[in-house]
């Protein structure tokens, strides 16, 4: 027998975070994700994402800032609205709609993440069981960032102001989740005139120290290819 759905709803804001962080057991970076475990019911104990109900007075992207430092710390610069998610059965015993903002992280703002018993980052494609669809609401961010990175430079938003084209590859193969071949990476990257030398080098490395680039969205080619095609091509 269906369930009478409550008379009223309540509105809340989630946030999804992505970060690139080496793999603990020394595989390449992946792409993992901030979660919060929940402190009341329903679902208490259960890992979920960062948020919070909205208060009257306070506006969507206000409140997700706000719940997303207050658990984890973090404080990204930009949140974009991802979806809304209000399924009749999402939550028991009332009717939750959720508007979920997400952000991308590069690694050094991501390692001032709080952590503790109650906060902990994991691996965004082997998530823990989570409270209510926030598994859902991970997986549909996966595949919005893996169908706007093939289409836009929101790589870059995972790295720092500069970068080796290495340091940029290894961002396109974990976020495609297969390996790109270097050689056609470099010649795609460079002739896309997106990015742009900063005469410096990174210190530090075994061998010859690699250029440092930033990008430059003024510089990009009309109907440039994307690195990962050409690369892929030569790969398989």
């Amino acid at each position: 027998m269906p369930t009478t759905p409550p008379s009223t709803a309540r509105l809340a804001v989630s946030t999804v975070i992505f970060a690139l962080r080496a793999d603990r057991a020394g595989g390449p970076p992946a792409l993992w994700t901030p979660l919060v475990r929940r402190t009341r019911e329903p679902q208490l104990g259960h890992w979920a994402l960062p948020g919070g109900w909205l208060p009257p007075n306070e506006e969507l992207e206000t409140a997700a800032a706000r719940t997303l430092r207050a658990t984890t710390g973090l404080a990204p610069s930009y949140l974009e609205q991802l979806y809304t998610f209000g399924g009749v059965d999402r939550s028991p015993g009332e009717r939750v709609v959720s508007v979920v903002y997400w952000a991308l992280l590069p690694s050094d703002e991501a390692a001032r993440a709080t952590i503790g018993p109650n906060v902990r980052w994991v691996p965004a494609d082997t998530l823990p069981d989570l409270a209510f669809d926030h598994a859902e609401i991970i997986a549909y961010a996966l595949w919005r960032l893996r169908t706007k990175v093939e289409y836009s430079e929101i790589a870059h938003a995972l790295l720092g102001r500069t970068f080796t084209l290495a340091e940029l590859r290894e961002v396109y193969e974990a976020v495609l989740r297969r390996p790109l071949d270097p050689a056609n990476f470099r010649r795609t990257m460079l002739a896309s005139g997106g990015l742009q030398e900063t005469g410096e080098h990174r210190a530090g490395t075994p061998h010859r120290p690699p250029k440092l680039y930033r990008y430059d969205p003024a510089g990009t080619a009309p109907g440039a290819r994307e690195p990962f095609r050409d690369a892929e091509r030569t790969a398989s």
